[in-house]
């Protein structure tokens, strides 16, 4: 049960202020500990936070209230069980595995179980799909769920067993690499990039990034070296002089966005797991080119488990002076990086959204410009970049710019790290040169029946059969790393409507065309899949679509429609064999809801029917 006793919850809570100090931008932190160590953020809770950090009340609640991980307020189980709702997770039998554990345990779900143990409900994708289905218990992953490893989930809970002494082949979770080239493929001795960097100066490094054309592989493709030299160059808030020479001292902030929310993206659950130190060598590195000597990693709340691991990864360079101060033995060349873990919000991935979490606030898209580069975190020059473009910095820096450039194209340099998942024989991680077509990629993972891809996730380019001699590029499909691929026997606009009961689940609620239009467009998914649509609501989707493609505040609402865009457009067939009319017909039922008038007064004769026009 929660531990809400004021005398129990303040001593619950003094080691968790010990450990984060009066320091408001640990908001976040200490919700999310306390709501693992309480199983709830109550009342009391956020007045005793509010008071250590001497904040107002209003922004702890605030915060408690935006993240889909914490309870803000709602009492949660001894036990917290998130289905993954990823519509790979669907396809492979998450619907019907979670009303199989809901009927064994005698629980509905978004409920909390009659004597206070047990959570169950469904989440956005946890970064799992090449294993799917998949769930969290308690923030840690199950993978490969099926009806055996259920009834063991039953048993362990019914016993009141805690997560941490469950049998470890329920956590196993597998990199999947079945393809490897140059980011994945050599070993990295670490520390090699820093000693490579400073014997070539940070100036010279830099060079070698712009020589490079890195572009960033979150997604934008914006140019490293541009984002990097932007950095370096801003004057922050407390100074009052433009630092002009690469590598010269300041304050600047290096942030890794970790905050892998796209669904069916899991590459950087695979980098972090098995690549770590190439990902902070390429901050360290990144550090020493622009200035900075503060960095974070931002990890998504679903990666929790890999917490522990990555500090001591971190602890383990700190003492091989690979972090710290004056790494490698070179004077004034100090850096470290602190691990900011989320809790469940897509938003965050945004890059401005992701510096108000760090900051200890709702995740919510600053107004641009300023941007980051120039005002970012605590209004420091900050660079935001992805898992795999940090990754791939260092590379860069051991091997030169020459090297990269001569993998890809002219326009997309390097390789891409590619999540695989859905109708294939070889789901999980492939790595290729940018240039390479779709077909091939489809042959490689062993898609034979293949009929759609969605490629960079529901925010991506939904592309058909026809188009699979287009290629992996940031000027023809350019990705954040999700390939999702569905077969003919797949309904397309049930991943449709996955994609817009997601997006406005994950909305943020900032600006009016995402905040509505997202809404909006999930109703209208839903009128056409109970079979009242009509002609005239396709046509409403394709207006609503250009409205919130043209009018939203960030990067969500921008592309929220694209899957229903695009598939109307490639699939019109699987819209139109639904529509009931050529009309407009609304979604509410008014003689249906006439029903319970009926059965009160006896009569159910035509007259106490609404009568069809005809």
């Amino acid at each position: 049960m929660p531990l809400c006793d004021t005398p129990k919850l303040t001593q619950l809570l003094a080691p968790i202020f010990e450990k984060h100090g009066r320091d408001p931008t640990k908001v976040l932190q200490i919700l999310r500990e306390v709501q693992e160590t309480t199983h709830c953020i109550c009342n009391d809770a956020i007045d005793q936070i509010a008071a250590h950090l001497d904040i107002p009340r209003v922004r702890v609640e605030g915060v408690a209230g935006f993240y889909s991980f914490l309870s803000g307020g709602r009492a949660c189980g001894e036990y917290r069980l998130m289905f993954s709702d990823n519509i790979t997770d669907r396809m492979l039998g998450k619907q019907e595995l979670m009303e199989y554990f809901c009927k064994k345990m005698w629980i509905e779900p978004g409920k909390l179980s009659e004597d206070g143990l047990l959570t169950v409900d469904s989440t956005s994708c946890t970064g799992m799909c090449d294993q799917g289905p998949a769930a969290l218990i308690n923030g840690r992953p199950l993978t490969n769920l099926d009806e055996n490893c259920l009834d063991l989930i039953c048993e362990l809970i019914r016993s009141h067993k805690p997560v941490a002494e469950w049998p470890a082949m329920l956590f196993e979770v597998q990199d999947n690499i079945l393809r490897k080239d140059a980011l994945l493929g050599e070993a990295f001795e670490p520390g090699a990039a820093i000693r490579a960097t400073l014997k070539r100066g940070a100036r010279e490094t830099w060079a070698e990034m712009d020589k490079s054309n890195l572009r960033g592989r979150g997604g934008a493709g914006f140019k490293t070296a541009s984002k990097w030299s932007f950095c370096h160059a801003a004057v922050s808030e407390d100074e009052g002089h433009v630092v002009c020479d690469i590598g010269e001292r300041s304050e600047r902030v290096m942030v890794c966005n970790a905050d892998e929310g796209e669904p069916g993206t899991f590459k950087d659950r695979v980098l972090l797991n098995s690549y770590a130190d190439l990902v902070f060598e390429g901050m360290t590195v990144g550090a020493k080119v622009v200035g900075a000597r503060r960095g974070f990693l931002y990890l998504r709340g679903e990666y929790r488990y890999l917490l522990e691991q990555l500090e001591g990864v971190l602890q383990r360079r700190r003492e091989q002076g690979l972090l710290g101060t004056n790494i490698c033995g070179e004077a004034g060349y100090d850096f470290d990086i602190e691990i900011h873990l989320g809790a469940g919000a897509y938003i965050c991935g945004e890059e401005s959204a992701l510096i108000e979490s760090l900051e200890g606030k709702r995740g919510r898209p600053r107004n641009r410009p300023p941007f980051p580069v120039t005002h970012g975190y605590l209004g420091y020059p900050t660079v935001v970049d992805n898992v795999e473009t940090f990754a791939c910095a260092a590379k860069i820096a051991l091997h030169g710019g020459e090297w990269f450039a001569a993998m890809g194209t002219p326009q997309s340099a390097g390789t891409k790290v590619l999540s695989i998942s859905g109708d294939c024989e070889r789901r999980g991680i492939y790595e290729y040169p940018f240039g390479t077509t779709i077909r091939q990629i489809l042959q490689d993972c062993g898609a034979e029946d293949a009929y759609a891809v969605q490629v960079s996730g529901p925010s991506g380019t939904t592309i058909s059969w026809k188009e699979f001699d287009r290629k992996i590029a940031f000027e023809d499909l350019g990705t954040a790393g999700a390939f999702m691929i569905f077969n003919r026997s797949r309904d397309l606009f049930q991943m449709a409507r996955n994609f817009s009961h997601f997006f406005a689940h994950e909305s943020c609620g900032f600006c009016t065309p995402c905040r509505v239009g997202t809404t909006l467009m999930k109703r209208i998914m839903d009128k056409v899949n109970g079979g009242h649509g009509t002609a005239a609501d396709l046509e409403e989707m394709k207006n609503l679509g250009q409205l919130m493609k043209s009018m939203s505040h960030c990067g969500l609402g921008t592309s929220a429609a694209n899957p229903v865009l695009d598939t109307l457009n490639k699939f019109p067939d699987i819209y139109e064999r639904r529509l009931k009319a050529l009309a407009f017909e609304p979604a509410f039922d008014l003689d249906g809801a006439l029903a319970v008038a009926r059965r009160i007064t006896g009569r159910d004769d035509s007259e106490a029917h609404l009568r069809a026009e005809s």
